[in-house]
């Protein structure tokens, strides 16, 4: 089982995008390909799908998302291609609120998601997400060091800010975040 992948983006097309690393390029289906950028490197957080006649690599640019995919394909009657959508469309922060909620009708706006797989996603999983969204701080924390020390903040800069973010956020969130503190 894949863990992530880092590697350059090499294409981007409608529904996935292929990273290349090591002279090899992985086709990945992705939620939002275009939230990529051409030949850039990136770390992409990666489930595979393996059956008899397919073997499929989805990608997510943050753990949250993956760890919101893999508890939505758990829900009986809800595959991959049915999950990825979600994923696209919605926000991780509005299904987990929906599901919470028992919200049918924001579930529904979905594509390919009925009232009987809307009921079923909030049976399975209501009460069941908080856990998808508590972090790995030391790997976050880590991504954020990088990220900040890349824009060419010094480490003690670094240091005195990143006990402030909030680690539940979205990477891109963080960085931001990170930033408004660093410019204060």
């Amino acid at each position: 089982m894949y863990a992530y992948i880092k590697g350059i983006v090499t294409d981007i097309e409608g529904n996935y995008i292929v990273v290349e690393t090591h002279g090899l390029g992985y086709s990945i289906y992705t939620p939002n390909p275009y939230s990529f950028t051409l030949q850039e490197e990136t770390k992409v957080y990666l489930y595979q799908y393996v059956r008899e006649d397919e073997q499929t690599l989805y990608g997510f640019k943050t753990k949250e998302e993956k760890n919101l995919f893999l508890q939505l394909i758990s829900v009986k009657g809800l595959g991959c291609k049915m999950a990825l959508p979600m994923l696209a469309t919605g926000s991780p922060a509005g299904i987990m609120d929906a599901i919470d909620r028992e919200n049918i009708l924001y579930l529904k706006k979905f594509p390919k998601i009925g009232d009987k797989v809307a009921r079923q996603i909030i049976l399975d999983l209501k009460g069941k997400l908080s856990s998808t969204s508590t972090p790995d701080s030391s790997m976050d924390n880590e991504e954020l060091v990088d990220v900040l020390e890349g824009l060419g903040y010094k480490k003690a800069d670094i240091k005195k800010v990143i006990t402030k973010v909030d680690y539940t956020k979205s990477i891109e969130e963080q960085i931001k975040e990170a930033l408004k503190l660093l410019l204060k």
